[in-house]
């Protein structure tokens, strides 16, 4: 059987291919026959799932997948994350955050041009070995989202409409949403060719948002399975449609490489229908472990009829009396008030193990709105990663593995929700994502493997690309003997 690793790599080029959220199962198998460019990559190479990190989030999955070290290591827990122990300070952990090396970092150093497109984790822009366009989290075209400088000019006169992420996925107006993720997606495609003819690169990596943002906004009009969907609607196929455009642009982007550069298709996370949320605040507040210095309104509505939420900023809370409290999210977040290292912590050091276990306990045992049992995952971040830095939450809670968010605000009439408090949201994100690795000088290398994780990425591309991967990185490879 080939081995990708026995190539001689001195003349190789890597082209990576990000599709944030993107899903195995679609790709692999639902969409399969009309995704001709994506079949002929993984029928002629390396392909499989990819097991995200906790948590399977765009921030800081990305960043975990390309420095090979998990959340821990890097300090980075999510989009949101607590600057220090105080109750109200949070930072959106920005690419500022990431201090580890990744694999363009590596490769610039070692005399490889680079060239990146809306990686996340790449905004603030940093110096490169190349040419760069930030992430999604640039707030606008209008900041300093390039590097050089003046690349943003150039990028905006090849797309002029060229935009950083969806201006509000979380939207109603679904036509609106279907018009501005084309419209990216085209502007997208015609920034990055033109980088692709314009620019020398050794490594040229991009990832596209608008797939993550498709889901969130229209994953119950596709799927039987989501409690909202109605057959025959007006959506059902929009999905798959936005994963063709995709398909298309892909085809006409592979015909300006050769056969020097290997193609890396890959998704930090996949995606898969939300059940509902479990109000976290609600229920700590109901349980005793989280007091406030009054209720919270409950059961109000506005004149269309929809409650009325109290976001947990907006609640006084007592926390001489309080011992843990929780964050919403596509995944649940909870912190405790420990005596000495909150401001106000009442949550003894010798109790503090025995506080996490009786939650855990508790939160595993939290069924769902019809009583059923939930297959709950709740993580201690000291036993799943290799160092804690920052200050991390003491839990991190899978709600039903995921088929369940978790919600912060308070007015849900109970603890079990199906309303999103930040805007309708369809989709959860799922713990596995894909991969193909496809070699053009070995178009007979088809196989399907298991068991790979999204840290062994980056020392996968080092190694083909000839450059030796850091020692500290946690990754293996994702292809071998």
């Amino acid at each position: 059987m080939f081995n990708f690793l026995k190539r001689k790599p001195a003349d190789r080029k890597f082209l990576v291919i990000g599709l944030d959220c993107a899903a195995p199962e679609l790709v692999f198998d639902k969409f399969r026959d009309e995704l001709p460019t994506l079949r002929s990559l993984y029928e002629g190479g390396i392909y499989g799932e990819l097991e995200s990190c906790i948590p399977a989030i765009t921030v800081p999955a990305w960043s975990v997948m390309m420095a090979s070290k998990d959340p821990g290591t890097l300090g980075i827990y999510g989009f949101r994350n607590r600057r220090d122990y105080s109750y109200d300070n949070q930072v959106i952990a920005t690419g500022a955050m990431v201090k580890e090396p990744r694999v363009w970092d590596i490769l610039g150093e070692a005399g490889k041009k680079v060239a990146l497109i809306g990686v996340p984790g790449t905004f603030p822009v940093r110096p490169v070995n190349g040419v760069m366009t930030a992430c999604f989290l640039a707030p606008s075209v209008e900041s300093e989202f390039t590097f050089p400088h003046e690349l943003r000019d150039e990028i905006l006169s090849v797309a002029p409409r060229y935009a950083v992420d969806v201006a509000n996925f979380r939207t109603p107006d679904k036509d609106w949403l279907v018009q501005q993720l084309w419209d990216m997606t085209e502007m997208r495609f015609k920034a990055l060719n033109h980088m692709m003819e314009t620019y020398p690169w050794d490594y040229f990596m991009w990832v596209e948002m608008g797939v993550d943002r498709i889901h969130h906004g229209l994953w119950s009009y596709m799927d039987p399975g989501h409690r909202r969907y109605q057959p025959g609607n007006k959506y059902q196929d929009t999905i798959k449609e936005y994963y063709k455009l995709i398909d298309a642009q892909l085809a006409l982007m592979l015909s300006r490489i050769d056969d020097s550069t290997m193609v890396l298709v890959v998704s930090d996370h996949g995606g898969k229908k939300m059940d509902g949320g479990i109000a976290i605040n609600e229920w700590l507040w109901r349980e005793g472990y989280l007091v406030l210095v009054e209720p919270p309104p409950e059961d109000v509505f506005d004149e269309q009829g929809n409650r009325v939420l109290t976001p947990f900023t907006k609640v006084e809370i007592d926390w001489e009396k309080t011992r843990a409290w929780g964050a919403g999210g596509y995944y649940g977040r909870v912190y405790l008030n420990v005596e000495g290292r909150e401001p106000q912590g009442v949550v003894k050091r010798s109790e503090y193990e025995a506080l996490r276990d009786e939650l855990i306990a508790r939160f595993m045992a939290i069924p769902d709105h019809l009583g059923r049992p939930m297959d709950t995952r709740v993580y201690k971040p000291q036993e799943i990663y290799r160092r804690v830095r920052n200050v991390a939450p003491d839990l991190i809670v899978y709600w039903d593995n995921l088929n369940w968010r978790s919600v912060g605000s308070f007015g849900h009439g109970g603890v079990h929700t199906f309303e999103n408090d930040t805007g309708p949201d369809d989709c959860n994100h799922a713990s596995n994502g894909m991969f193909i690795l496809y070699d053009p000088r070995a178009p007979g290398s088809h196989r399907e493997v298991q068991g790979r994780q999204i840290m062994d990425v980056a020392p996968t591309i080092l190694e083909l690309m000839g450059v030796k991967p850091p020692a500290d990185m946690q990754g293996r490879r994702l292809v071998g003997d």
